[in-house]
């Protein structure tokens, strides 16, 4: 029987716009959206779809939306 190969955890991609102001809220939230890459108001970045970036967007969910 033949290995599988290995899939990449993941996978895909993940669109995110920016929403909210990071102003009047933790440092810590306004750095989360600068290393999304968010920077300016109505922004949409594409993202590579992993734990990481996903950790990101839940820490600043009230701020951003992902986009289909």
């Amino acid at each position: 029987m033949a290995k599988q190969p290995a899939k990449k955890a993941g996978g895909g991609r993940v669109k995110v716009k920016r929403v909210g102001s990071p102003v009047r809220r933790e440092n810590s939230q306004a750095a989360t959206m600068v290393g999304l890459g968010l920077r300016h108001s109505g922004q949409v970045v594409e993202l590579e779809d992993t734990p990481a970036v996903r950790g990101m967007i839940r820490k600043v969910r009230h701020l951003v939306e992902v986009v289909e």
